[in-house]
């Protein structure tokens, strides 16, 4: 009988330059409420976390990066202290297992609710609501969406710089690296899709503009973490959040390419069309 130590799934493997996971088993970002209504992580995030620090890589639950991205009831965060604290905890826990731990940035944009904001402030890339499900309150009540306000042109740095900040915290408080959520409906899939980005500044109309966000979010996040401890998230055939545009196999295949250059971690693709995934590593 063959052992399991010997399947190459239980084998190394080396990211960059100096991380090495035990293995090549990666356990996927799964939101959990856990956390305070403030968004700090609790001993229930501590032990689930460490329950699973046998896979060689977890990606945490989708974190906001600022106040503005939070919108779902008892999701983590990580834009102050107190969430630097907690989350230090949790990967200590998984450290002390040999685990390797990357947060995942998240901004929730249009699928967010005013109940969760001081100035009930929901944003987006396009005064668009989403119609496709219902949402929860901060009270975790049903409610429909309320139509979001477009994000300004000079606000864009403002956002872009929430994520390197978040990932700056993420590296004070010990995670290995950091996921770019981009998927899923949530903000920076909004600027990606023509469907929910009807701007017509430089952060829309055409491929290169719509992709322009994103991009901008990885270099500001590449001043952080090295390539290497960088992964991206899409979801280039994903429908969840309203998202579906007619353009989706050209844009996809123009931000692929882009982030091929970066020489980034990994790229995970949700509902991914096998043509776009078709693209030479060479």
């Amino acid at each position: 009988m063959v052992s399991t130590s010997e399947y190459k799934l239980f084998t190394p493997l080396k990211l960059g330059d100096n991380l090495e996971l035990k293995n090549r088993i990666v356990f996927g970002p799964l939101t959990r409420g856990r956390s305070t209504p403030d968004g700090i992580p609790t001993e229930n995030n501590e032990i689930y976390y460490e329950q699973r620090a046998g896979a060689g890589l977890i990606i945490s639950e989708g974190t906001a990066v600022s106040e503005q991205a939070y919108g779902w009831c008892h999701v983590p965060a990580c834009y102050t202290d107190a969430h630097v604290e907690g989350w230090q905890r949790v990967t200590d826990r998984v450290h002390k297992k040999g685990g390797k731990i990357f947060m995942q940035l998240w901004h929730i944009g249009r699928q967010g609710h005013p109940s969760f904001h001081l100035n009930g402030d929901v944003v987006s890339a396009s005064a668009l609501r989403c119609e496709s499900h219902h949402g929860r309150d901060v009270n975790y009540n049903a409610v429909d969406f309320v139509t979001p306000r477009a994000l300004k042109t000079e606000e864009m740095a403002g956002v872009v710089n929430d994520f390197r900040h978040s990932a700056e915290l993420a590296k004070q408080a010990n995670f290995d690296g950091v996921e770019i959520h981009a998927a899923n409906g949530y903000l920076i899939d909004q600027f990606l899709q023509s469907v929910t980005n009807k701007r017509t500044d430089q952060y829309g109309g055409s491929i290169e503009n719509r992709a322009r966000f994103l991009l901008e979010i990885v270099e500001a996040v590449k001043t952080v973490f090295l390539s290497y401890r960088i992964g991206v998230r899409l979801s280039p055939n994903g429908a969840f959040g309203g998202m579906g545009s007619e353009d989706n196999f050209d844009m996809f295949t123009y931000v692929v390419n882009q982030l091929r250059q970066y020489d980034l971690g990994y790229l995970a693709i949700l509902d991914g069309d096998s043509d776009i995934l078709q693209i030479s590593s060479d």
